[in-house]
């Protein structure tokens, strides 16, 4: 049996889309404890405040949509899919990890998961 049809594949990725709502809902909940984990610091002045905690709405929304679509494909049974799906994932890891870089550290918070859940995507889609 190739690796792509191992039945723990997709509880692997079921683990990783509990994560990403997770962290989702905490975005709802908790937005300084969302921000944190980009290693921004919460504004002070309630117009600002206002803001990073509407973006952090949006942050939650976006991650709770991607821990959605990696259960469905987990669920429905298709690997292609549910492999696009960790890649997509894995792309919005990036992207998160470049902000962070881009202020100056915390990229490998968001860099290392995203690396094992691209390849784990990789290995879905056919890559391997």
């Amino acid at each position: 049996m190739s690796i792509s049809q191992s039945s723990i594949i997709p509880f692997i990725s079921t683990i990783f889309a509990a994560i990403a709502t997770a962290f989702g809902v905490n975005a709802f909940i908790r937005p300084e404890h969302a921000l944190s984990m980009f290693e921004f610091q919460y504004p002070t002045s309630p117009d600002a405040k206002q803001l990073v905690d509407y973006l952090m709405i949006v942050y939650g929304v976006r991650d709770i949509f991607i821990g959605v679509a990696l259960l469905s494909a987990a669920f429905s049974g298709n690997r292609k899919t549910l492999g696009w799906n960790l890649l997509g994932f894995a792309g919005a890891a990036f992207a998160d990890g470049l902000v962070c870089k881009m202020n100056g550290h915390g990229e490998w918070n968001h860099w290392g998961y995203g690396s094992f859940v691209a390849i784990l995507g990789l290995v879905l889609a056919g890559g391997f």
